[in-house]
């Protein structure tokens, strides 16, 4: 897939009232990553981690939750991949969070089922404020290309602690490991765009019994 050079412009008019756009920069002495998400976006993805598979696979998250996403890493790439896939987690989870605020009027819960070729992998979350990961990907190769396909958990890890979210992965079949990750990302994706869309009911409200996530 050939990653778009396109500008984004997070200027367009957002479904919520106040635009949920959010960016962080962390640096640290082994990667420099800067992220900005728009969650009421149209899948615009301008990512360059130096990882051309992780690449992909932002661009999966974008365009399938409907999310603007600018992804820019640096990182030392001459030992290996790990620090920059972990970073780039953590940041976007971070900047997930920033954006989504006090959580107010959100859905909260996102479930999908995503299909490709032989592969099929359930997603369901919960932007709760507890970090969770419940993770039942069995990929059969060790890379993707040059990438790593452990750093898929590690990745999901990263993110999930960062964005204080409960997320559950269900491999149902497949067998071609670029097919069961590249599923897992459009069903995140999907899982996501439900969980983060405002429900018009909630009026404002925190989507808890106990009043706070």
């Amino acid at each position: 897939m050939q990653i778009s050079d396109r500008e984004i412009n997070f200027s367009h008019e957002p479904s919520h009232p106040s635009p949920r756009i959010a960016s962080v920069h962390r640096t640290t002495g082994e990667t420099d990553v800067t992220v900005t998400v728009n969650l009421d976006g149209t899948g615009i993805c301008k990512a360059a981690t130096g990882i051309p598979f992780l690449d992909h696979m932002l661009h999966q998250i974008a365009s399938h939750g409907l999310i603007d996403l600018d992804v820019q890493a640096k990182g030392d790439w001459e030992i290996d991949d790990h620090h920059t896939n972990e970073d780039v987690g953590i940041t976007l989870g971070q900047a997930f969070s920033k954006a989504l605020g006090d959580r107010k009027g959100i859905i909260r819960f996102g479930n999908f089922l995503a299909p490709l070729d032989e592969a099929l992998v359930q997603v369901a979350l919960d932007f709760s404020g507890r970090p969770h990961l419940s993770y039942g990907l069995e990929i059969p190769t060790q890379r993707v290309g040059t990438y790593d396909t452990q750093l898929v958990r590690e990745f999901f890890v990263a993110v999930v602690n960062h964005s204080q979210l409960t997320l559950h992965i269900r491999q149902l079949d497949g067998i071609n490991s670029h097919h069961i990750i590249e599923a897992t990302f459009k069903a995140f994706a999907r899982a996501m765009r439900i969980a983060v869309e405002i429900d018009p009911r909630r009026a404002g409200m925190i989507p808890s019994s106990k009043g706070v996530l």
